[in-house]
């Protein structure tokens, strides 16, 4: 069956209303704000509890809980599959569908063999080029980062000259068609058929599979006036899949599985890679311009064998905010390995390439060696938040670390981070053990089930919905803000919205939804959905919920007032829990002390940010 491109997929989807569709089948009637319900079509009802919201493309009935969007309706009203039904919806509203395999079956292996011909030819024209005059700029940018002409031959570092068609030309020279080379994304086609070399004016690194083969190229800008992006990777094709493509490892592998332990870095770059393995760390790989992920961490299984329990995979990010969600993605795959998993961090903030630069290849062995395990650096980044001079701030610290802790699957390990925890928050032990053990017992997602034995069928965790959810002001409140933020997130002010999202809530269930909503790209089409589909599994329903049922409110701009009211009263709460623990602090310390004058103007600085929120009421 051909891939639809995925571009094609988002467009189709977004160009259709999904009420339109549904309500050919099914008698729609407005129900609320936004929102339309009808008699659910997948299951015998009297009452309507089919919920459809346009604006999100999206459906959930509250009574079998089905739930999805246009395509998945398709598929389970008509048992068509996903291609199909986007090509039924591309039709009805006269959409080209490009194919990322040509249109027609997948290549056979002549075509692949073609591919990989062109993405070798393409390689070597690249290399060629890098000692052309024209090529001072990139040998200058090689050069300044500590790479040498033999460290660029020995990673095929390359260089693509300006201009739309000198590479075009030299593979047509050599026999390939420029249907090959788009099929194979060296070169890019123009809506008016126009074709024109991908990469130019940029250093190249060719991206190899595990057997040493080139399938694409990543390429970073190096003239001010190429308006493009900062790193340009090759598209998706037959043979170039980024979500299972590790750049490096085709150098690594070898030292990855002969290691004792086994041992994988994980690193940010491409020039992070090469300043690694020059310094000696010849394990190192990387992605390639997409987050480190379950089809990511296969590929290293397959390297490093499923027997290696005692191998170590070590991540490296940066201490600013993108490098602490990357860590937090890292730590959600963290669970399919059998092997540890650690986080380096260098010193300033300094990345592989720079701190080798500066400190030479000591410093970057260094890096490696003085790793610290990620149960231990989720601990600290958990507990970092809350002020553990006092009470309510340490047992704060415990109820979100314990998740954690909770989370172990090694027995043995689990008591020594109860220890660490303990000691860090400088708690007894067993309380510790008690927070522990009742984290262990809340709702997950499904995350132990690729550790479980083929033949035991992984237990699902209880879903958890609106009607199961425990009646309290606090819940109450945290829904209704949860719900107004997934159906009208795109109104509140973005500062006001980012932070309210910010404020950890109290049942397990919600804080579960909120932490996806927090981690979720809010500025791409179909986020909110996105919120839902990546809700851990226990949750989605509740997350599915509160995207379809029905907000408090007259009309939508009462819903947009109510919805910044509660994501100021949110901030207003978290300020206050702040100002308790603050004053607690002043108690126990001289009021002459450096100390409490440093705690007084804490004080007031939150006393002034509590009063602008409440005058923006």
């Amino acid at each position: 069956m051909p891939r639809i491109r995925q571009a094609d997929v988002e467009e189709v989807k977004a160009r259709t209303n999904i009420a339109d569709v549904i309500g050919e089948r099914v008698a729609l009637k407005p129900a609320g704000i936004g929102s339309m319900k009808g008699l659910c079509p997948f299951h015998d009802e009297k009452s309507p509890s089919f919920h459809v919201r346009p604006q999100h493309g999206y459906y959930h009935c509250f009574g079998c809980g089905e739930s999805g969007d246009v395509y998945s309706f398709l598929r389970e009203m008509d048992h068509m599959s996903f291609t199909e039904a986007v090509e039924r919806l591309a039709g009805r509203i006269g959409f080209p569908l490009h194919y990322e395999e040509g249109g027609g079956p997948g290549p056979e292996q002549s075509g692949r063999a073609r591919l990989l011909a062109v993405n070798k030819a393409a390689e070597q024209y690249f290399r060629s080029q890098l000692g052309a005059p024209e090529a001072d700029a990139a040998r200058r940018f090689l050069g300044g980062r500590g790479f040498d002409p033999a460290a660029a031959a020995h990673f095929g570092v390359g260089y693509a000259p300006k201009g739309w068609d000198h590479m075009l030309h030299a593979l047509e020279k050599q026999g390939f068609t420029r249907e090959e080379m788009i099929t194979a994304g060296v070169v890019s086609q123009n809506q008016r058929g126009g074709v024109y070399d991908r990469f130019r004016g940029r250093v190249v690194w060719p991206i190899r599979d595990v057997t040493g083969q080139t399938i694409g190229f990543g390429a970073r800008r190096l003239y001010d006036d190429d308006k493009g992006p900062k790193y340009l990777n090759t598209p998706e094709t037959p043979v170039y899949k980024k979500n299972q493509v590790l750049y490096g490892l085709d150098l690594a592998k070898r030292d990855i599985s002969r290691g004792d332990p086994k041992r994988v870095v994980v690193v940010e770059g491409y020039t992070d890679v090469m300043a690694c393995h020059l310094a000696g760390i010849t394990t190192a790989i990387a992605t390639c311009g997409t987050a480190f992920g379950s089809e990511h961490v296969t590929v290293l299984r397959r390297v490093m064998g499923d027997d290696s329990a005692n191998g170590e995979v070590i991540f490296t990010f940066d201490p600013d905010e993108a490098g602490q969600k990357a860590a937090v993605r890292a730590f959600a795959e963290e669970k399919r390995f059998n092997a540890q998993s650690f986080v380096a961090v260098a010193p300033d903030g300094l990345d592989p390439c720079d701190l080798r630069l500066q400190r030479g290849d000591a410093a970057v062995m260094g890096l490696v060696e003085h790793k610290k395990p990620m149960f231990e650096f989720m601990i600290d980044r958990r507990i970092s938040g809350f002020d553990l001079a006092t009470v309510e701030g340490r047992v704060g610290a415990l109820r979100s670390a314990a998740p954690i802790v909770a989370e172990i699957r090694d027995r043995l390990l689990r008591p020594g981070y109860e220890r660490v925890l303990a000691l860090r928050l400088g708690m007894d032990p067993s309380d510790v053990h008690r927070e522990v053990e009742h984290a262990s017992r809340a709702p997950k997602q499904e995350q132990r089930r690729t550790h479980q034995p083929e033949t035991e069928a992984p237990v699902a965790a209880p879903a958890v919905t609106l009607a199961t959810l425990p009646r309290t002001p606090q819940n109450a409140r945290e829904r209704d803000a949860l719900t107004g933020f997934l159906q009208y997130g795109h109104r509140v002010e973005p500062s006001l919205f980012a932070r309210a999202i910010a404020v950890p809530f109290h049942h397990p269930a919600l804080e579960g939804v909120r932490r996806a909503l927090e981690a979720t790209d809010r500025t791409k089409p179909g986020w909110a959905l996105a919120v839902v589909e990546s809700a851990p599994g226990a949750y989605a329903t509740l997350a599915g919920e509160l995207l379809a049922r029905d907000f408090p409110a007259r009309d939508e701009e009462h819903a947009v007032a109510s919805i910044n009211d509660l994501a100021r009263q949110l901030i207003l709460g978290a300020l206050a829990e702040q100002k308790n623990q603050l004053l607690g602090a002043i108690q126990r310390v001289p009021a002459d002390s450096d100390e409490g004058r440093t705690l007084r103007m804490q004080l007031r600085d939150l006393d002034a940010e509590r009063a602008r929120l409440t005058a923006d009421d």
